[in-house]
Protein backbone atom coordinates (compact mmCIF):
# COMPACT_ATOMS: atom_id res chain seq x y z
CA UNK A 1 0.00 0.00 0.00
CA UNK A 2 1.34 3.42 -0.95
CA UNK A 3 0.94 5.32 2.30
CA UNK A 4 1.72 8.66 0.68
CA UNK A 5 -1.77 8.64 -0.75
CA UNK A 6 -3.22 8.50 2.76
CA UNK A 7 -2.07 12.04 3.54
CA UNK A 8 -5.13 14.30 3.06
CA UNK A 9 -4.86 17.27 0.72
CA UNK A 10 -5.02 19.79 3.55
CA UNK A 11 -1.58 18.64 4.65
CA UNK A 12 -0.02 19.79 1.36
CA UNK A 13 1.64 23.18 0.93
CA UNK A 14 0.35 25.63 -1.66
CA UNK A 15 2.42 25.69 -4.88
CA UNK A 16 4.99 28.40 -5.46
CA UNK A 17 5.44 27.63 -9.19
CA UNK A 18 2.92 29.11 -11.64
CA UNK A 19 0.91 26.63 -13.70
CA UNK A 20 -0.20 27.59 -17.22
CA UNK A 21 -3.41 25.58 -17.32
CA UNK A 22 -5.57 23.39 -15.14
CA UNK A 23 -5.57 23.07 -11.37
CA UNK A 24 -2.21 23.81 -9.73
CA UNK A 25 -0.50 20.74 -8.36
CA UNK A 26 0.46 21.37 -4.73
CA UNK A 27 3.86 20.46 -3.35
CA UNK A 28 3.76 18.12 -0.38
CA UNK A 29 5.06 19.47 2.93
CA UNK A 30 5.68 15.88 4.03
CA UNK A 31 4.74 12.34 3.18
CA UNK A 32 4.30 9.14 5.19
CA UNK A 33 6.15 5.91 4.37
CA UNK A 34 7.26 2.64 5.89
CA UNK A 35 10.64 3.22 7.52
CA UNK A 36 13.83 1.58 6.34
CA UNK A 37 16.68 1.00 8.81
CA UNK A 38 18.09 4.51 8.46
CA UNK A 39 14.69 6.15 8.84
CA UNK A 40 13.92 4.05 11.92
CA UNK A 41 17.20 5.20 13.49
CA UNK A 42 16.20 8.80 12.82
CA UNK A 43 12.73 8.13 14.25
CA UNK A 44 14.22 6.77 17.49
CA UNK A 45 16.38 9.87 17.73
CA UNK A 46 13.25 12.06 17.51
CA UNK A 47 11.63 9.89 20.19
CA UNK A 48 14.52 10.48 22.58
CA UNK A 49 14.47 14.21 21.91
CA UNK A 50 10.75 14.44 22.69
CA UNK A 51 10.01 11.74 25.29
CA UNK A 52 13.30 11.90 27.23
CA UNK A 53 14.71 15.43 26.84
CA UNK A 54 11.56 17.50 26.24
CA UNK A 55 8.79 15.69 28.15
CA UNK A 56 11.01 13.81 30.62
CA UNK A 57 8.74 10.75 30.54
CA UNK A 58 11.82 8.50 30.65
CA UNK A 59 15.17 8.96 32.37
CA UNK A 60 17.62 7.87 29.69
CA UNK A 61 15.86 6.04 26.87
CA UNK A 62 12.32 5.10 25.84
CA UNK A 63 13.38 1.75 24.34
CA UNK A 64 11.06 -1.15 25.22
CA UNK A 65 10.31 -4.75 24.16
CA UNK A 66 8.28 -3.68 21.13
CA UNK A 67 11.47 -2.20 19.65
CA UNK A 68 12.99 -5.69 19.78
CA UNK A 69 10.04 -7.43 18.10
CA UNK A 70 11.06 -8.31 14.51
CA UNK A 71 7.38 -8.11 13.47
CA UNK A 72 7.13 -4.39 14.32
CA UNK A 73 6.48 -1.79 11.65
CA UNK A 74 7.48 1.86 11.84
CA UNK A 75 5.90 4.59 9.74
CA UNK A 76 7.71 7.91 9.42
CA UNK A 77 6.84 11.36 8.14
CA UNK A 78 9.51 12.88 5.88
CA UNK A 79 9.85 16.36 4.47
CA UNK A 80 10.79 16.76 0.76
CA UNK A 81 14.50 16.91 1.67
CA UNK A 82 14.26 13.49 3.36
CA UNK A 83 14.31 14.67 6.99
CA UNK A 84 12.34 12.42 9.36
CA UNK A 85 10.06 14.74 11.35
CA UNK A 86 7.85 12.19 13.08
CA UNK A 87 6.79 8.60 13.27
CA UNK A 88 4.67 5.93 14.86
CA UNK A 89 5.32 2.29 15.75
CA UNK A 90 3.00 -0.71 15.25
CA UNK A 91 3.52 -4.14 16.83
CA UNK A 92 1.40 -7.27 17.43
CA UNK A 93 0.33 -7.93 21.00
CA UNK A 94 0.51 -11.72 20.98
CA UNK A 95 2.68 -14.58 19.78
CA UNK A 96 1.61 -15.90 17.37
CA UNK A 97 -0.07 -12.90 15.82
CA UNK A 98 -3.85 -13.15 16.27
CA UNK A 99 -4.79 -9.88 14.61
CA UNK A 100 -4.39 -7.73 17.75
CA UNK A 101 -2.01 -4.83 17.14
CA UNK A 102 -1.02 -1.78 19.10
CA UNK A 103 0.18 1.61 17.93
CA UNK A 104 2.69 3.40 20.13
CA UNK A 105 5.44 6.00 20.35
CA UNK A 106 3.63 8.49 18.12
CA UNK A 107 5.93 11.49 17.96
CA UNK A 108 6.38 14.74 16.02
CA UNK A 109 9.67 16.63 16.22
CA UNK A 110 9.41 20.01 17.93
CA UNK A 111 10.56 21.88 14.83
CA UNK A 112 7.94 20.18 12.63
CA UNK A 113 4.84 21.03 14.60
CA UNK A 114 4.30 24.18 12.58
CA UNK A 115 3.91 22.07 9.42
CA UNK A 116 0.43 21.13 10.60
CA UNK A 117 -1.16 17.70 10.42
CA UNK A 118 1.90 15.48 10.85
CA UNK A 119 0.46 13.62 13.85
CA UNK A 120 -2.96 13.28 12.21
CA UNK A 121 -1.45 11.89 9.01
CA UNK A 122 0.63 9.37 10.97
CA UNK A 123 -2.40 8.16 12.92
CA UNK A 124 -4.48 7.76 9.77
CA UNK A 125 -1.66 5.94 8.01
CA UNK A 126 -1.18 3.65 11.01
CA UNK A 127 -4.87 2.67 10.97
CA UNK A 128 -4.71 1.78 7.27
CA UNK A 129 -1.43 -0.07 7.70
CA UNK A 130 -2.70 -2.07 10.68
CA UNK A 131 -5.66 -3.26 8.63
CA UNK A 132 -3.30 -4.11 5.77
CA UNK A 133 -1.33 -6.26 8.24
CA UNK A 134 -4.49 -8.19 9.10
CA UNK A 135 -5.43 -6.51 12.37
CA UNK A 136 -9.02 -6.74 13.56
CA UNK A 137 -8.20 -5.03 16.84
CA UNK A 138 -6.00 -1.93 16.90
CA UNK A 139 -5.34 0.07 20.06
CA UNK A 140 -3.08 2.73 21.47
CA UNK A 141 -2.32 4.19 24.88
CA UNK A 142 -2.12 7.96 24.43
CA UNK A 143 -1.42 10.86 26.72
CA UNK A 144 -4.65 12.27 28.10
CA UNK A 145 -4.04 15.60 26.39
CA UNK A 146 -3.96 13.86 22.99
CA UNK A 147 -7.15 11.84 23.45
CA UNK A 148 -9.21 14.53 21.72
CA UNK A 149 -7.19 14.07 18.51
CA UNK A 150 -7.96 10.37 18.45
CA UNK A 151 -11.61 10.97 19.19
CA UNK A 152 -11.80 13.34 16.22
CA UNK A 153 -10.27 10.60 14.05
CA UNK A 154 -12.95 8.09 15.04
CA UNK A 155 -11.16 6.19 17.82
CA UNK A 156 -13.18 4.96 20.82
CA UNK A 157 -12.19 5.63 24.41
CA UNK A 158 -11.80 2.36 26.36
CA UNK A 159 -10.49 3.39 29.80
CA UNK A 160 -8.08 5.62 31.67
CA UNK A 161 -4.63 4.22 32.45
CA UNK A 162 -1.36 5.54 33.88
CA UNK A 163 2.01 5.26 32.13
CA UNK A 164 5.27 6.42 33.72
CA UNK A 165 3.24 8.29 36.34
CA UNK A 166 1.41 10.29 33.64
CA UNK A 167 -2.35 10.10 32.85
CA UNK A 168 -3.04 8.20 29.63
CA UNK A 169 -6.11 6.86 27.86
CA UNK A 170 -6.48 3.48 26.17
CA UNK A 171 -8.19 4.08 22.83
CA UNK A 172 -9.34 1.59 20.18
CA UNK A 173 -9.81 2.11 16.47
CA UNK A 174 -13.03 0.47 15.21
CA UNK A 175 -11.65 -1.83 12.51
CA UNK A 176 -14.74 -2.52 10.38
CA UNK A 177 -13.39 -4.80 7.64
CA UNK A 178 -15.80 -7.72 8.38
CA UNK A 179 -18.72 -5.31 8.74
CA UNK A 180 -17.94 -3.65 5.40
CA UNK A 181 -17.78 -7.04 3.69
CA UNK A 182 -21.06 -8.20 5.23
CA UNK A 183 -22.77 -4.94 4.29
CA UNK A 184 -21.48 -5.08 0.71
CA UNK A 185 -22.47 -8.70 0.08
CA UNK A 186 -25.56 -9.38 2.20
CA UNK A 187 -27.27 -6.31 3.66
CA UNK A 188 -29.62 -5.75 0.69
CA UNK A 189 -31.12 -9.24 0.76
CA UNK A 190 -34.11 -8.62 3.02
CA UNK A 191 -35.25 -5.58 1.08
CA UNK A 192 -34.96 -7.38 -2.23
CA UNK A 193 -36.38 -10.79 -1.29
CA UNK A 194 -38.77 -10.35 1.64
CA UNK A 195 -41.91 -10.10 -0.52
CA UNK A 196 -40.69 -12.45 -3.23
CA UNK A 197 -39.01 -15.63 -1.96
CA UNK A 198 -41.23 -18.24 -0.27
CA UNK A 199 -38.65 -20.20 1.70
CA UNK A 200 -39.94 -23.28 3.56
CA UNK A 201 -40.45 -22.70 7.27
CA UNK A 202 -37.22 -23.02 9.25
CA UNK A 203 -34.87 -22.55 6.29
CA UNK A 204 -34.89 -18.78 5.79
CA UNK A 205 -31.27 -17.69 5.45
CA UNK A 206 -29.99 -20.95 3.98
CA UNK A 207 -28.08 -20.94 0.69
CA UNK A 208 -30.14 -23.91 -0.50
CA UNK A 209 -33.76 -24.82 -0.02
CA UNK A 210 -35.73 -28.04 0.44
CA UNK A 211 -38.28 -28.52 -2.34
CA UNK A 212 -41.65 -28.87 -0.57
CA UNK A 213 -43.15 -32.33 -0.68
CA UNK A 214 -39.91 -34.04 -1.73
CA UNK A 215 -36.51 -35.02 -0.39
CA UNK A 216 -34.86 -32.73 -2.98
CA UNK A 217 -32.64 -29.84 -1.90
CA UNK A 218 -31.86 -27.17 -4.52
CA UNK A 219 -29.18 -24.50 -4.57
CA UNK A 220 -28.20 -21.87 -7.11
CA UNK A 221 -25.15 -19.60 -7.32
CA UNK A 222 -23.84 -17.13 -9.88
CA UNK A 223 -20.17 -16.35 -10.32
CA UNK A 224 -18.96 -12.75 -10.39
CA UNK A 225 -18.87 -11.65 -14.05
CA UNK A 226 -15.39 -10.17 -13.56
CA UNK A 227 -14.09 -13.61 -12.53
CA UNK A 228 -15.80 -15.31 -15.49
CA UNK A 229 -14.23 -12.75 -17.77
CA UNK A 230 -10.69 -12.86 -16.33
CA UNK A 231 -10.30 -16.51 -15.33
CA UNK A 232 -13.01 -18.55 -17.10
CA UNK A 233 -11.66 -22.02 -16.28
CA UNK A 234 -11.39 -21.19 -12.57
CA UNK A 235 -14.87 -19.63 -12.73
CA UNK A 236 -16.24 -22.92 -14.06
CA UNK A 237 -14.56 -24.82 -11.23
CA UNK A 238 -15.87 -22.38 -8.61
CA UNK A 239 -19.43 -22.57 -9.97
CA UNK A 240 -19.48 -26.26 -9.06
CA UNK A 241 -17.56 -25.74 -5.81
CA UNK A 242 -19.88 -23.14 -4.31
CA UNK A 243 -23.03 -25.06 -5.21
CA UNK A 244 -21.70 -28.36 -3.87
CA UNK A 245 -20.74 -26.50 -0.67
CA UNK A 246 -24.28 -25.12 -0.38
CA UNK A 247 -25.72 -28.62 -0.58
CA UNK A 248 -23.06 -29.98 1.78
CA UNK A 249 -23.97 -27.37 4.40
CA UNK A 250 -27.52 -28.74 4.42
CA UNK A 251 -26.35 -32.34 4.65
CA UNK A 252 -27.58 -33.10 1.13
CA UNK A 253 -25.93 -35.55 -1.26
CA UNK A 254 -25.48 -33.85 -4.66
CA UNK A 255 -27.09 -35.65 -7.62
CA UNK A 256 -26.86 -33.23 -10.54
CA UNK A 257 -26.10 -29.76 -11.88
CA UNK A 258 -27.65 -27.38 -14.41
CA UNK A 259 -25.58 -24.57 -15.86
CA UNK A 260 -26.37 -21.31 -17.63
CA UNK A 261 -23.32 -19.78 -19.26
CA UNK A 262 -22.70 -16.88 -21.57
CA UNK A 263 -19.48 -15.89 -23.31
CA UNK A 264 -18.30 -13.46 -25.98
CA UNK A 265 -16.66 -16.23 -28.04
CA UNK A 266 -16.72 -19.99 -28.47
CA UNK A 267 -13.16 -20.16 -27.14
CA UNK A 268 -14.11 -18.33 -23.96
CA UNK A 269 -17.09 -20.62 -23.46
CA UNK A 270 -14.84 -23.65 -23.96
CA UNK A 271 -12.64 -22.50 -21.06
CA UNK A 272 -15.67 -22.15 -18.79
CA UNK A 273 -16.88 -25.60 -19.81
CA UNK A 274 -13.42 -27.08 -19.13
CA UNK A 275 -13.60 -25.80 -15.55
CA UNK A 276 -17.16 -27.09 -15.13
CA UNK A 277 -16.19 -30.49 -16.51
CA UNK A 278 -13.13 -30.85 -14.29
CA UNK A 279 -15.08 -29.98 -11.14
CA UNK A 280 -18.04 -32.15 -12.13
CA UNK A 281 -15.71 -35.11 -12.48
CA UNK A 282 -13.81 -34.33 -9.27
CA UNK A 283 -16.96 -34.29 -7.12
CA UNK A 284 -18.69 -37.00 -9.14
CA UNK A 285 -21.74 -34.82 -9.84
CA UNK A 286 -23.01 -34.86 -13.45
CA UNK A 287 -24.06 -31.79 -15.41
CA UNK A 288 -27.58 -32.71 -16.52
CA UNK A 289 -28.15 -29.82 -18.91
CA UNK A 290 -28.48 -26.07 -19.06
CA UNK A 291 -28.28 -23.12 -21.43
CA UNK A 292 -25.44 -21.59 -23.46
CA UNK A 293 -25.32 -18.22 -25.22
CA UNK A 294 -22.46 -16.78 -27.30
CA UNK A 295 -21.64 -13.29 -28.51
CA UNK A 296 -22.59 -11.65 -25.20
CA UNK A 297 -20.69 -10.58 -22.04
CA UNK A 298 -19.35 -13.46 -19.93
CA UNK A 299 -21.68 -14.79 -17.22
CA UNK A 300 -22.15 -18.08 -15.38
CA UNK A 301 -24.63 -19.53 -12.91
CA UNK A 302 -25.20 -23.11 -11.77
CA UNK A 303 -28.12 -24.82 -10.08
CA UNK A 304 -27.36 -27.88 -7.96
CA UNK A 305 -29.82 -30.59 -6.96
CA UNK A 306 -29.28 -32.86 -3.97
CA UNK A 307 -31.20 -35.22 -1.70
CA UNK A 308 -31.64 -35.35 2.06
CA UNK A 309 -34.35 -36.80 4.28
CA UNK A 310 -33.32 -34.46 7.10
CA UNK A 311 -31.75 -31.25 5.74
CA UNK A 312 -29.71 -29.28 8.27
CA UNK A 313 -30.82 -25.63 8.63
CA UNK A 314 -28.62 -22.61 9.24
CA UNK A 315 -31.17 -21.44 11.80
CA UNK A 316 -30.99 -24.46 14.13
CA UNK A 317 -28.50 -22.94 16.56
CA UNK A 318 -29.43 -22.14 20.14
CA UNK A 319 -27.84 -20.10 22.92
CA UNK A 320 -25.25 -22.27 24.62
CA UNK A 321 -24.31 -24.21 21.51
CA UNK A 322 -20.66 -24.51 20.55
CA UNK A 323 -19.71 -22.85 17.27
CA UNK A 324 -17.21 -24.89 15.25
CA UNK A 325 -15.27 -24.38 12.04
CA UNK A 326 -14.32 -27.21 9.70
CA UNK A 327 -11.90 -25.96 7.04
CA UNK A 328 -9.29 -27.27 4.64
CA UNK A 329 -6.15 -25.37 5.65
CA UNK A 330 -3.90 -26.70 2.91
CA UNK A 331 -3.57 -24.76 -0.32
CA UNK A 332 -2.66 -21.24 -1.36
CA UNK A 333 -4.11 -17.90 -2.33
CA UNK A 334 -5.50 -18.00 -5.84
CA UNK A 335 -3.17 -15.95 -8.11
CA UNK A 336 -4.68 -12.51 -8.53
CA UNK A 337 -6.92 -12.95 -5.46
CA UNK A 338 -4.46 -12.92 -2.55
CA UNK A 339 -6.29 -12.27 0.70
CA UNK A 340 -9.73 -12.99 -0.74
CA UNK A 341 -9.82 -16.47 -2.38
CA UNK A 342 -8.11 -19.48 -0.81
CA UNK A 343 -7.71 -22.42 -3.20
CA UNK A 344 -7.83 -25.67 -1.22
CA UNK A 345 -9.77 -27.72 -3.77
CA UNK A 346 -8.37 -27.55 -7.32
CA UNK A 347 -5.62 -30.07 -6.55
CA UNK A 348 -7.52 -32.36 -4.14
CA UNK A 349 -8.31 -35.99 -4.94
CA UNK A 350 -11.95 -36.86 -5.51
CA UNK A 351 -12.13 -38.97 -2.34
CA UNK A 352 -10.96 -36.06 -0.19
CA UNK A 353 -13.45 -33.66 -1.78
CA UNK A 354 -16.31 -36.07 -1.17
CA UNK A 355 -15.23 -36.76 2.41
CA UNK A 356 -15.37 -33.06 3.17
CA UNK A 357 -18.64 -32.65 1.28
CA UNK A 358 -20.37 -35.34 3.34
CA UNK A 359 -19.11 -34.04 6.68
CA UNK A 360 -22.32 -32.24 7.70
CA UNK A 361 -24.54 -35.15 6.67
CA UNK A 362 -22.48 -37.55 8.79
CA UNK A 363 -22.24 -35.16 11.76
CA UNK A 364 -25.89 -34.00 11.69
CA UNK A 365 -25.30 -30.82 13.77
CA UNK A 366 -28.11 -28.59 14.95
CA UNK A 367 -27.11 -25.88 12.44
CA UNK A 368 -24.65 -25.49 9.60
CA UNK A 369 -23.66 -22.90 7.03
CA UNK A 370 -20.80 -22.84 4.53
CA UNK A 371 -18.35 -19.94 4.67
CA UNK A 372 -18.79 -17.98 1.47
CA UNK A 373 -18.86 -14.39 0.22
CA UNK A 374 -19.34 -12.78 3.63
CA UNK A 375 -16.28 -14.55 5.07
CA UNK A 376 -16.02 -16.42 8.36
CA UNK A 377 -17.29 -13.54 10.51
CA UNK A 378 -20.14 -12.56 8.21
CA UNK A 379 -21.22 -16.19 7.82
CA UNK A 380 -21.23 -16.59 11.61
CA UNK A 381 -23.44 -13.52 11.71
CA UNK A 382 -25.88 -15.09 9.24
CA UNK A 383 -26.05 -18.35 11.19
CA UNK A 384 -26.64 -16.40 14.39
CA UNK A 385 -29.28 -14.22 12.74
CA UNK A 386 -31.20 -17.21 11.38
CA UNK A 387 -30.97 -18.85 14.84
CA UNK A 388 -32.16 -15.78 16.73
CA UNK A 389 -28.99 -15.50 18.82
CA UNK A 390 -25.59 -13.77 18.86
CA UNK A 391 -22.23 -15.36 18.07
CA UNK A 392 -18.92 -15.01 19.89
CA UNK A 393 -15.69 -16.16 18.23
CA UNK A 394 -12.54 -16.93 20.21
CA UNK A 395 -9.96 -15.45 17.85
CA UNK A 396 -7.04 -17.56 19.07
CA UNK A 397 -9.05 -20.79 18.63
CA UNK A 398 -9.71 -20.34 14.91
CA UNK A 399 -7.53 -22.67 12.79
CA UNK A 400 -5.95 -20.92 9.82
CA UNK A 401 -3.28 -21.67 7.24
CA UNK A 402 0.31 -20.75 8.05
CA UNK A 403 1.26 -17.37 6.65
CA UNK A 404 -2.26 -15.97 6.44
CA UNK A 405 -3.31 -12.97 8.52
CA UNK A 406 -6.36 -13.02 10.75
CA UNK A 407 -7.92 -10.18 8.79
CA UNK A 408 -7.58 -12.03 5.49
CA UNK A 409 -8.66 -15.45 6.79
CA UNK A 410 -11.69 -14.07 8.63
CA UNK A 411 -12.95 -12.28 5.50
CA UNK A 412 -11.94 -14.54 2.60
CA UNK A 413 -13.65 -17.33 0.67
CA UNK A 414 -11.79 -20.35 2.14
CA UNK A 415 -12.48 -22.97 -0.54
CA UNK A 416 -14.02 -25.43 1.90
CA UNK A 417 -15.20 -24.01 5.20
CA UNK A 418 -18.22 -25.08 7.26
CA UNK A 419 -19.58 -23.43 10.37
CA UNK A 420 -21.63 -25.72 12.59
CA UNK A 421 -23.47 -25.20 15.87
CA UNK A 422 -24.28 -28.00 18.26
CA UNK A 423 -24.49 -29.15 21.87
CA UNK A 424 -21.16 -28.72 23.70
CA UNK A 425 -19.02 -31.85 23.76
CA UNK A 426 -20.70 -33.57 20.81
CA UNK A 427 -17.95 -35.05 18.63
CA UNK A 428 -18.02 -34.24 14.90
CA UNK A 429 -17.54 -36.84 12.19
CA UNK A 430 -14.16 -37.06 10.43
CA UNK A 431 -13.87 -34.53 7.60
CA UNK A 432 -11.11 -36.01 5.45
CA UNK A 433 -8.23 -33.54 5.14
CA UNK A 434 -10.21 -30.72 6.76
CA UNK A 435 -9.58 -29.57 10.34
CA UNK A 436 -12.42 -29.13 12.86
CA UNK A 437 -12.10 -26.85 15.90
CA UNK A 438 -14.55 -25.33 18.35
CA UNK A 439 -14.07 -21.60 17.79
CA UNK A 440 -16.69 -20.00 19.98
CA UNK A 441 -20.26 -20.18 21.14
CA UNK A 442 -23.75 -18.88 20.52
CA UNK A 443 -24.99 -16.39 23.10
CA UNK A 444 -28.43 -15.09 24.08
CA UNK A 445 -29.25 -11.70 22.72
CA UNK A 446 -29.83 -9.83 19.50
CA UNK A 447 -27.99 -10.83 16.34
CA UNK A 448 -24.37 -9.88 15.87
CA UNK A 449 -20.85 -11.23 16.21
CA UNK A 450 -18.20 -10.42 18.81
CA UNK A 451 -14.55 -11.44 18.99
CA UNK A 452 -12.99 -12.72 22.21
CA UNK A 453 -9.27 -11.98 22.58
CA UNK A 454 -6.48 -13.67 24.56
CA UNK A 455 -6.62 -10.98 27.26
CA UNK A 456 -10.34 -11.59 27.86
CA UNK A 457 -11.54 -8.47 26.02
CA UNK A 458 -14.61 -8.90 23.83
CA UNK A 459 -15.07 -6.53 20.90
CA UNK A 460 -18.11 -6.26 18.59
CA UNK A 461 -17.32 -6.88 14.93
CA UNK A 462 -20.75 -7.35 13.33
CA UNK A 463 -23.36 -5.09 14.85
CA UNK A 464 -26.90 -6.38 14.35
CA UNK A 465 -28.22 -8.54 11.55
CA UNK A 466 -26.31 -9.35 8.36
CA UNK A 467 -29.15 -9.91 5.88
CA UNK A 468 -32.08 -8.37 7.75
CA UNK A 469 -34.14 -11.49 6.97
CA UNK A 470 -34.33 -12.37 10.66
CA UNK A 471 -34.93 -15.65 12.46
CA UNK A 472 -35.62 -18.71 10.31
Amino acid sequence: MDLEHLVPHQFLAAPDVPVLAGVPRPRARFHVEVADAAAETAYRRVRREVFVAEQQLFDLDDHDEADDDPRRRVLVARTPDGTVVGGVRLAPCAEPDVGWWRGSRLVVAAGARTLGGVGTALVRAACAHAEDLGALRFEATVQAANAVLFRRLGWERVRDVEVQGTPHVLVRYPVDRPQRLADATKSALAGLLAEFVETPMGFRGDDGSPVPGTDVVAACDAILPSLVDRDPRWAGWCAVLVNVNDLAAMGAEPVGLLDALAAPTREHAAEIVAGLRAASQAWGVPVLGGHTQLGVPAALSVTALGRSDHPVPAGGGRAGHDLSLTADLEGHWRPGYAGSQWDSTSWRRAGDLRAMGSFVARTAPAAAKDVSMAGLVGTAGMLAEASGVAAEIDVAAVPRPAGTTVGDWFTCFPGFGMLTADTPGRAPAPAGPATTRTIGRLRPGPSGVSLRWPDGEVTPVIRGTVTGMGTA
